[in-house]
């Protein structure tokens, strides 16, 4: 009888590695080709804006698909400049969504930690009720501010636009996530040693804390930049209306002047962008040690 071969098991493991190494392979490529496929759907409208704001309004209802054209010019940028108060607007959307953001972090990290690390009676029944705010659509929401704010004469201010960002339900349960994994025993031994709760808060777990409060601070930014429908019915006067407002004003009485409208939308994202390009890695590091899904 002949003997049978049997592999050496040197060679099954690197026949397995080469499989396991195949695998890994294409899923890189697989995971890149569709980075790059939503790259490309973010990217081309905001080239094919900026490109559409560059040309002349001729040009553009005459080839209005035609990329690169040579005729490129910065009138439609003069025009929103010299109709509107860009200056005016850029800074009261950067006054308002900074103190929002700063307000947001100061105010939900700390009720995040009174639920995290402090024992009262009610305390799972109020996280429950945070929580659920999230189940509820800020549009609802509009009358009853819109009366509150009305009644306290805050309209027209930046008050109207900061005290709504302050207590938001998913930076109190990204800050309650993160405090959760920072050990209990620091807090258990600070308070051995007779620090306060205010001292423990303050010097223990907000320098520990940074990736949560980049993140809650730059969504809060963003969603305070973006927002359009409770600025829209709350500011009136022109020299205290963020940017999207404004330019919507503007954008409405170009009527089909496509230029001056892309300008608009491109001044607009341009914030955003810088923002996202200078703070990406908070951003990656925030969402990945919080736990955000």
């Amino acid at each position: 009888m002949s003997a049978i071969a049997v592999p050496h098991p040197r060679a099954q493991e690197r026949a397995k590695s080469r499989t396991v190494d195949w695998r890994a392979r294409y899923f890189t490529w697989f995971c890149a080709s569709v980075l790059l496929v939503f790259a490309a759907i973010w990217v081309i409208p905001l080239l094919w804006a900026l490109d559409t704001s560059l040309k002349p309004d001729a040009v553009i209802a005459a080839h209005p698909t035609d990329w690169w054209s040579g005729s490129w010019t910065f009138h439609a940028y003069q025009e929103l400049f010299n109709i509107g108060n860009i200056q005016t607007w850029y800074l009261n959307s950067f006054v308002i969504a900074t103190l929002s953001a700063v307000f947001a972090v100061v105010a939900c990290s700390m009720a995040a930690f009174a639920i995290a690390r402090t024992q009262f009676t009610g305390r799972r029944i109020i996280y429950g009720l945070i929580a659920a705010g999230l189940l509820i659509p800020p549009q609802v929401l509009i009358v009853p501010q819109f009366q509150e704010f009305n009644y306290a004469h805050l309209l027209n201010t930046y008050w109207v636009q900061v005290l709504p960002a302050v207590a938001v339900p998913i930076a109190v349960i990204i800050f309650v996530a993160f405090f959760t994994g920072i050990p209990a025993s620091l807090a258990e031994a600070a308070r051995v040693d007779g620090a306060s709760w205010w001292h423990i808060y303050r010097r223990i777990y907000m320098p520990l804390s940074k990736p949560a409060i980049s993140a809650v601070f730059i969504f809060t930014f963003v969603w305070k930049w973006n927002d359009f429908l409770w600025p829209l019915l709350t500011l009136t006067n022109t020299r205290i209306m963020t940017l999207p407002v404004g330019l919507s004003q503007v954008s409405s009485a170009f009527g089909i002047q496509y230029a001056e409208i892309m300008a608009s939308a491109v001044l607009g994202a341009l914030p955003l962008i810088v923002v996202f390009l200078l703070f990406q890695r908070q951003i990656v590091e925030g969402i990945a040690t919080t736990g955000i899904k």
